[in-house]
Parts: C-alpha cells; structure tokens; sequence
C-alpha cells in the first residue's frame, strides 16, 4: 500500500498556479485552460508555437496532434437493455459532421479487431464486388488489448464512517464478478489519494487493498480523480473510473468542470454510484449527472445496499456488453471542442439508444 499524503493537495495547487501556461488569447474564453491541466495530469506537453521570420512572434502557429480518438460506445433499448451481436457497418461516427473511418472495433471484452472499408477492400482486395457497402473485420489488433482498465475510487472520508464494511464488502463483490479479461486498480480517497492496489488482473489483490483501506477526514473528490485520471492516461487500452462517493467534495483544490474536460479528452468515461439521496445533496447530485453524461458513464443514486449492489451489476454488465470503436480523425482545421456524434445506420436500428463521450479537445 501506498500513501501519498501530500500529492493531491500538491498537484492541485499547480494545477491552479500554471493552468495559464498554455493560453492562447482567443481560446481563454473556451477553456483552453484544461489543456494546462491535461498537460500536467497525463504527462503530456503542448507544443510550443513555431514562427517564421516573416511572421514574427504575433502570429504563432499551433499544430494539432491526434492520433487516435478511442469511444465506449453503449447501446441500449427504450428499457435500458443492451443490444447486442453489433457489427462495425452499423455505426457512423462524426467528427464536427465529418464522418469518420472507423479503425477498429470491439464487443465487449473482446480484444479490438481492424476494420476495412469498402473503399480500401475493392482495391485491394482482388475480386471484390465494385460498389460494396460497409466495413469488414480483419485481423487481430492485439490481444492484449482486450478487457477493461477498471479503476475504481473508494470514498474513505469521515462520511463513510457508518457504512464502511458494507462499502468494503459491495466493492469486493464487484471485483470478484468482473470479467477474467479486466484489469483492476483500487484507489481510497479522502482529503489524499491513496492508491490502495495497482492495475493487476489478481482479483485477491484487489480485494486486499480494499480491505486495507483506512477511514480518513474531509472528502476531495476531484482532486482524486484528477489524478486518477493522470494514471488511467498512461494504461494502453479501454479503461474506465469507477466512483463510489458517500457526500459532497469538501476539500478539493480544482474544480469538477476541469476535470469532466480531461476526462472527455482522454475518452476514460466516468461512473458515480453515489449513496445520498438526490434531493439532500442536489449541487453534488448535479454535477455527477453532468460528469458522467459527458464522459460517456453513468450516475447511480443509491441509497440502500441492495440499490448500490444493483449499480455494480448494471456497470459490470455494460462492460461486457458495449462496444470499443477508434479512428484517426480526417483533416478537421478545428483546434478546440470538436462534437462526436455516434448514428446506427438503418431504420430498424435507429430505434436503439447510443451513449458515448460527447466530443474532445485536441491536444496542441
């Protein structure tokens, strides 16, 4: 087990004293301060503007570098259950309203197979049918690639003093029950960031570290997934954060729209299993909505143990159930937010409804 007792608070306060060290004047407005933060969560750093002599140091020029945009992809019915057995021609993905090549697809826990359109199969594929719709799934991207990176934020403060081994035991069985393809990582929070056990497809090790959690004081949400979010960066793969929340941030540094924007940037979607009751906490209950919508996860509040066992089986099952599409964008000139839209194609599929991030900013 690992603490570190003055890293939240520590990079928190960095996060704030050089949030405006990547501005550009005509992006300050539009948030252009959560790339600094992204910058120092996820270890990335911007590229600095290149001028000509012509030029002069008044008109810089920013490049844009994406090179691969990763969306978990729900889709469910009116009733909420998922829709399965999908295959890579069903869905259309745009980008600003352009759409978009998909490069690879995947169900579930499956590892990611490569996708040909049918562009690319008529000409290189001999004695491919001229004019042939949709897209094939190739080869085998990389079998390491499958499951999901599940990191999951235990709330430790002092609200959880009453319900602590039943948190304990709830979060246990939801380890337990994931699939043998996920990978695991079990991070306790209160005013600091404890990560209690390191990505590890060991189940007993998981379970460990949750019972090695100790209670804490005030509650800094958000300065705990900010750097949870950092660790998540650097995995390869579909991940996901997990949070099991029992109050309102009380003592975090940086502010939940900072972090919803990284969390959207970094295609990692959120979900909150929150135990208060909405209308007792509606600020916090709120922002969850917001946080996970954004991020393509979910918010679930419950107040009883069996409600909160409920929201673990109902994100376990998505995991096993939603799909894995990436694209390297086509030339799109726009340097900020760029809106993703996910379509299934047909008429008997537009029926269905889809979740996934809303869009991402490029880093620059």
């Amino acid at each position: 087990m690992k603490n570190f007792p003055r890293e939240s608070e520590e990079f928190a306060r960095r996060s704030g004293s050089r949030r405006m060290t990547f501005v550009r004047r005509r992006l300050v407005r539009n948030g252009f301060l959560f790339i600094a933060l992204l910058s120092l969560a996820a270890g990335f750093v911007a590229t600095r503007p290149t001028a000509t002599a012509q030029d002069g140091l008044e008109n810089p020029v920013f490049r844009v570098k994406v090179d691969l945009v990763v969306l978990n992809v729900a889709v469910t019915d009116r009733r909420g259950r998922y829709i399965r057995k999908l295959n890579p021609k069903d869905f259309r993905v745009y980008e600003d309203g352009i759409l978009q090549n998909v490069s690879t697809f995947g169900e579930g826990n499956e590892a990611p197979r490569s996708i040909i359109s049918s562009e690319e199969r008529t000409t290189e594929t001999p004695g491919a049918e001229p004019g042939s719709s949709g897209s094939s799934i190739q080869n085998l991207v990389d079998e390491s690639f499958a499951g999901t990176n599940v990191f999951i934020l235990f709330d430790t403060s002092n609200f959880m003093y009453r319900s602590f081994v039943f948190a304990e035991d709830a979060i246990a069985d939801f380890v337990r029950g994931l699939d043998s393809a996920d990978s695991i990582a079990v991070y306790g929070y209160s005013r600091n960031l404890t990560r209690l056990t390191p990505l590890t497809k060991e189940r007993i090790d998981g379970v460990r570290g949750i019972r090695t959690a100790v209670a804490g004081d005030e509650t800094a949400l958000y300065n705990a997934l900010l750097l949870t979010l950092r660790d998540a960066a650097e995995v390869p793969g579909r991940k996901v954060i997990i949070v099991f929340s029992n109050g309102p941030d009380s003592a975090s540094t940086v502010g939940p729209d900072d972090v919803r924007a990284i969390g959207e940037d970094e295609g990692v979607p959120i979900y909150v299993i929150s135990t208060r009751e909405v209308n007792r906490d509606p600020i916090s209950s709120n922002v969850f909505r917001r946080l996970t919508a954004r991020t393509g996860g979910k918010a679930f509040f419950a107040k009883s143990w069996q409600r909160q066992s409920e929201a673990f089986v109902s994100i376990r099952e998505e995991l096993a159930s939603s799909y894995t599409l990436t694209y390297r964008p086509q030339p799109n000139p726009n340097e900020g937010w760029r809106s993703i839209n996910v379509e299934l194609a047909g008429d008997a599929l537009r029926k269905y409804r889809i979740r996934t991030r809303s869009g991402y900013r490029p880093k620059l």
